[in-house]
């Protein structure tokens, strides 16, 4: 990271055996630890090609490096399943959503998954695909437009939103959790070698005839991480920037993908109400712990300071 915040923002011998030498030692320890993947070399060659551009492109990398760092912590949590760590969460967790909001539907009482499994409709498929698909690139995009608007507020996001994921990741290691889909497709049985679905979202890849979302939970990192629901937790983190930011209208429209985002993620299978109600909690905490750590901390305030400088 302290290339990362490196003051010289111009190209020179140290900074290119920096960028080298990152860029070999994670192409290694990626092949070691997972084997190799063409995405590796993609995101390398992304990193280069920004990096040596220009003075903006290296600097736009340069701020964005807190979301690869996420990315590369994310696929490393494939080399250490949490299961490993402890017992997975399938029938008390599924009991306990019944309990809290079951649905009663011709006299059996049913999870709310379980409701629109059966009540779905092809408009709602649709819809929900669609809210879906924006989990990555609106977080992503209200980035971009923070980091031309406005570095620090830029990066007071992009580091709520890695403190959030971090919140989630204990979780997933505390916690392991089956998804709804998971119990739909294999029961209330354990097993480890289970690969990720696409669960109900299935049906917006049939309805188009494409494979959009069974090529993004392909690269899901562990099936038994339902508890938090991230999903939940990133739509909420940019209400609360656009909100800071007094972005009027556009705000609506953001809120409006948040909530569009919790319900499908109940809709499709993938998460309880409470795993909902999770990434909500785990978006609060990580707000909070940057206002308050990156305030309070000296260290970690001149770490802001200097990130900031170094991508002006």
């Amino acid at each position: 990271m302290d290339a990362v915040v490196d003051h010289q923002s111009a190209v020179n011998l140290k900074t290119i055996l920096t960028v080298t030498f990152l860029s070999v030692v994670y192409l290694l320890c990626s092949w070691l630890v997972l084997g190799f993947k063409s995405d590796q070399v993609v995101l390398v060659t992304i990193f280069n090609t920004c990096y040596y551009s220009s003075a903006i492109t290296r600097k736009f990398i340069l701020g964005f490096s807190v979301f690869i760092v996420y990315w590369i912590i994310f696929d490393y949590m494939k080399a250490v399943p949490n299961y490993n760590f402890n017992a997975v969460h399938i029938a008390d967790l599924y009991n306990l959503e019944k309990k809290l909001f079951g649905i009663n539907f011709n006299g059996t009482m049913l999870t709310p998954n379980e409701y629109w499994r059966i009540n779905g409709t092809t408009t709602l498929d649709i819809i929900g695909g669609l809210f879906y698909l924006c989990w990555i690139p609106v977080p992503l995009g209200f980035a971009a437009y923070l980091f031309f608007r406005n570095r620090r507020e830029f990066l007071g996001f992009a580091l709520t939103f890695f403190i959030v994921n971090l919140v989630g990741f204990v979780v997933y290691y505390t916690f392991p959790a089956a998804p709804p889909w998971y119990i739909q497709e294999h029961g209330f049985v354990f097993s480890p070698a289970t690969k990720a679905s696409t669960g109900g979202l299935a049906r917006f890849d049939q309805y188009f005839h494409v494979s959009i979302f069974k090529s993004i939970y392909t690269k899901g990192s562990n099936v038994f991480a339902a508890m938090p629901s991230l999903h939940s937790s990133y739509p909420i983190i940019v209400v609360y920037y656009g909100l800071k930011n007094k972005l009027g209208f556009v705000n609506i429209l953001l809120i409006t993908v948040m909530v569009g985002i919790w319900l499908t993620a109940v809709y499709t299978s993938h998460h309880y109400i409470l795993d909902v109600l999770a990434g909500i909690t785990c978006a609060i905490i990580g707000i909070n712990l940057f206002n308050l750590l990156f305030s309070k901390v000296s260290f970690l305030k001149s770490f802001l300071n200097r990130y900031v400088a170094a991508i002006k």
